[in-house]
């Protein structure tokens, strides 16, 4: 099994439709087993700048990740299918085992 994160600014639009939004639906459209979706308390990327939106005064973008586990090559070809309609975002991936007591 594979999973997913999408990494994702909260106030992001795809169009005029909030990107986690379009996203999530993009998911369910496409079979993926499950997804989460997190809003981030704080968090920087790349350009070192910290965004701290919960702070009085703050204007920063809270940041959002995106999860979904499913099969290796079922999640390939769903993050390949994304990336052709949004090309923005942080997208990675990494091999999970499910625990089964």
């Amino acid at each position: 099994m594979l999973q997913a994160q999408i990494f994702i600014d909260k106030d992001d639009l795809l169009g005029t439709r909030p990107l986690y939004d379009f996203i999530m639906q993009f998911l369910i459209n496409n079979n993926v087993k499950g997804a989460t979706a997190y809003r981030g308390f704080m968090g920087f990327g790349s350009n070192q700048l910290m965004k701290r939106p919960d702070e009085i005064f703050s204007f920063d973008e809270p940041p959002m990740m995106i999860t979904f586990i499913d099969e290796e090559e079922k999640v390939r070809e769903v993050l390949t299918l994304l990336r052709a309609s949004y090309k923005g975002g942080f997208i990675i991936t990494h091999p999970v085992e499910q625990f089964k007591a």
